[in-house]
């Protein structure tokens, strides 16, 4: 056992020995440290936010249905709205739910990301496959009792945080040169509202992969566009609206990506791969002035 400071016993009284150390254990260190680090504060809030019954409810109905208003989101489950407000803030609070305005209307999406890595860094390294196999057989048994029908998913939305201005981060939404850079494909617009814009390829050969039109501008705050990656295919429900919010704070920006009104499915799996890798090298790039090493949407089809 070690002591940093001991007090011997004699007859005349107490006095204290010469101060004798010795490095302190993992454990030890932890004790002592009073420090938290943000990391640790961000991690405590999701483990909070998830330990309630309550507030994972509200994470299984907005993974059902995502986008939902106040209102829709407990009138079916008979709760007060003061009460759902105080869980929901909870949940916005780790993360784990982004709120987005239109009009007067507040909607809140899932964000995975906390999950996502919680995930990384406790499961991944140790038992992912074996987990994966075991889910992989639950999801193909439930896959043969399920009925035809099918919920359709039609939102996404992915939120990050940057270190940088409002004013960099739309520019680099929306300048051609910055896109081609961390996109691999250069955004083409005057970015005013009722115009067209492309994604174009930066091969040489000029053509673009998706199309769509300027819907709202309102530099460096907000940009709607549409998002048309098969415009000639004929969409009953009208093409898929891309929604970039950029809120300031301080030092760093929020960034939150709304696509909605998706197709089906396979485009949801697609662009919840697609977003995440292209914001991670927007990130890198206003943050470190590189992208990344490697296109971090070739990750996605790396097998695990």
């Amino acid at each position: 056992m070690c002591f940093t400071r001991s007090t011997l016993r004699l007859d005349d009284g107490e006095r204290e020995d010469p101060v004798r150390t010795c490095p302190l254990t993992y454990a030890g260190k932890c004790l002592h440290n009073s420090v938290v680090t943000e990391e640790t504060h961000e991690i405590d809030s999701v483990f909070k936010a998830l330990a309630d019954p309550t507030r994972r409810m509200l994470l299984d109905r907005l993974r059902d249905h995502n986008g939902q208003t106040l209102s829709e989101l407990c009138d079916p489950l008979d709760m007060k709205r003061q009460s759902a407000t105080q869980h929901l803030d909870v949940l916005v609070k780790a993360n784990l739910v982004a709120v987005v305005r239109r009009g007067r209307e507040r909607l809140h999406y899932l964000n995975p990301v906390p999950i996502h890595e919680v995930e990384e860094r406790w499961i991944s390294g140790f038992e992912k496959p074996r987990l994966q196999m075991l889910s992989d057989i639950k999801n193909r048994a439930e896959e043969y009792a399920m009925t035809e029908t099918v919920t359709a998913i039609t939102n996404y939305v992915y939120v990050t945080y940057i270190r940088a201005t409002a004013e960099q981060v739309w520019n680099a939404l929306t300048d051609a040169d910055l896109t081609a850079k961390y996109w691999g494909h250069a955004n083409i617009s005057d970015w005013e509202p009722g115009s067209p814009w492309e994604h174009r390829r930066t091969d040489g050969s000029e053509r673009a992969d998706v199309v769509g039109k300027v819907l709202e501008a309102e530099p460096p705050s907000r940009l709607v566009i549409t998002f048309e990656d098969a415009p000639d295919e004929d969409k009953p429900g009208g093409p898929s609206v891309v929604t970039f919010l950029i809120q300031p704070h301080h030092d760093i920006v929020r960034l939150t990506v709304s696509h909605e009104n998706l197709a089906n499915t396979a485009m949801y799996e697609g662009i919840s791969n697609g977003w995440p890798a292209v914001l991670a090298n927007l990130k890198s790039l206003l943050e470190t002035g590189e992208v990344l090493p490697q296109a971090p949407w070739d990750v996605a089809n790396v097998n695990p």
